[in-house]
């Protein structure tokens, strides 16, 4: 029975991953499509079909402009951070020190923290009574306002969403150095290479795939950010801190117009589709080339 589906086998293995896949991203994808033509601020229950109105509505939004721009600060912020910063950790970490383990537990104590419990921690920190401005004063500054100042808001969040990931990304590039010859940093250390010279010609070449995996996942995490800014500023103040799922949830749940949150979910999919392929042919284009 089993060498008669042969052949089929690898079909089967797949058949259950297909199946998650389908129903929790092509029908919901092909379902926001075809609302993203639809227009429900009439009657919610019978939406108007209006073909790509919602489209041109929303590249005439200044607003929809102003969360984008937003949405690439933080990506751009962000993601070199979590891509380079945790890999130089884990670098460090690998190293035979004393306590490695104790180390280890507190860089990855953030992970497991709820992000809302250190969205809502750090909003105290961020407070204009907080700790952060208690600091600032004592060094005779005056008091910032991390959340209340247009130009700090959305940074004070993006330096959340970094506490949070360093240490899950950190464990990854920790479990792609495992797979590094030792025989090579032997070579190394025979020839006088200096520790940046060893690690710079050995371990950046040989965990390139990883640090393509950490820049995608890091770069779509960047892009969908939303618990951050709906417990620490709620998109302000005057949307300097709005992203582009924060306006999508606003459109969606709160204004219930939910042909212009669908279209936007579909230009945020094409463009998460585009930092993935970019990612892809910037760090690992000649696993690809025929």
């Amino acid at each position: 029975m089993f060498k008669y589906y042969g052949k089929y086998a690898p079909y089967l293995f797949l058949l259950p991953a297909g199946i998650v896949l389908l129903i929790f991203f092509f029908i919901p994808f092909f379902q926001t499509f075809v609302l993203s033509f639809q227009d429900y601020s009439y009657d919610i229950y019978h939406p108007a079909w209006i073909g790509l109105k919602n489209y041109v509505e929303l590249f005439h939004n200044p607003i929809f402009y102003k969360v984008l721009w937003n949405t690439f600060i933080y990506l751009f912020v962000a993601v070199p951070i979590l891509a380079i910063f945790p890999l130089f950790i884990a670098i460090l970490i690998n190293q035979k020190i004393r306590g490695v383990t104790l180390y280890k537990i507190l860089i990855y104590l953030p992970v497991i923290v709820s992000i809302v419990v250190a969205a809502i921690a750090f909003k105290w920190l961020y407070a204009d009574q907080g700790i952060l401005n208690y600091i600032v004063t004592s060094l005779g500054l005056e008091p910032i306002g991390w959340l209340t100042a247009p130009k700090w808001a959305l940074y004070s969040v993006i330096w959340v969403t970094i506490w949070k990931g360093i240490g899950y990304y950190m464990i990854i590039y920790l479990a792609a150095l495992m797979s590094v010859p030792k025989e090579l940093y032997e070579a190394c250390d025979i020839d006088g290479a200096s520790f940046f010279r060893k690690h710079l010609t050995v371990t950046i070449p040989h965990i390139m795939p990883t640090i393509a995996l950490v820049t995608t996942i890091s770069a779509i995490s960047a892009m969908k950010v939303f618990a951050e800014i709906y417990v620490m500023t709620k998109g302000g103040p005057l949307n300097s801190s709005k992203t582009i799922v924060y306006y999508i949830y606003e459109r969606a749940f709160e204004n219930l117009d939910l042909g212009y949150a669908s279209a936007m979910a579909v230009v945020l999919l094409i463009i998460v589709m585009a930092f993935s392929f970019i990612n892809i042919f910037c760090f690992e284009r000649n696993k690809y080339q025929l």
